[in-house]
């Protein structure tokens, strides 16, 4: 089986202009139309391997969309050498700052890692580092460990507070982690 995560971010895209497209749009699939077919052979393929070490990345953008200025959040799953789980989505509210961004970000990623971890219990599989999660977000991090924090945060809306709930109950630790761009 093949997947074809490489063209997701841009039949997204054109799926935002349905109702109202333009030429750019037409244009727009087109291409995506000429790089699939010049791309037969490429994508994420499926085999059969005794790796089945879990390794998860995440990372979001902030304000990324210059129509809306609304930020997106994604992340992956790879079992071994292949994407199990990804999600790449535009959040539903303006973020005011980084670290607002990076906050709704860890808390959509930590229950996908709660999700996922379950699903691996279910199939006999144990996977103790999985609770980690690695945020580049300093300020992010210390509002999800500390509930003091939230009284400046009352902005940012109800359920992205959960983060704090599943560290509480020690579903998710959270950890930083330092990027660095090339």
């Amino acid at each position: 089986m093949t997947i074809r995560p490489n063209i997701v971010f841009g039949v997204g895209l054109l799926n935002r202009f349905m109702e109202e497209s333009r030429v750019c749009h037409l244009q727009g699939a087109k291409w995506i139309l000429r790089y699939i077919k010049g791309t037969l052979t490429n994508g994420i393929f499926y085999a059969n391997n005794n790796d089945v070490e879990l390794v998860r990345y995440t990372d979001c953008d902030w304000g990324g969309d210059i129509e809306t200025r609304k930020s997106t959040s994604g992340y992956t799953f790879h079992l071994g050498a292949s994407a199990v789980s990804w999600y790449s989505k535009k959040q539903p509210i303006i973020a005011l700052s980084t670290t607002e961004v990076e906050y709704i970000a860890a808390t959509s990623y930590a229950t996908q890692v709660v999700w996922m971890r379950r699903i691996l219990e279910v199939m006999h599989d144990k996977h103790n580092t999985l609770r980690k999660i690695f945020c580049d977000n300093k300020f992010a991090m210390a509002l999800s460990k500390n509930l003091v924090f939230h009284g400046r945060s009352k902005h940012i809306d109800i359920r992205y507070h959960k983060i704090w709930e599943l560290i509480v109950d020690k579903e998710v630790k959270i950890n930083y982690c330092w990027l660095k761009i090339k």
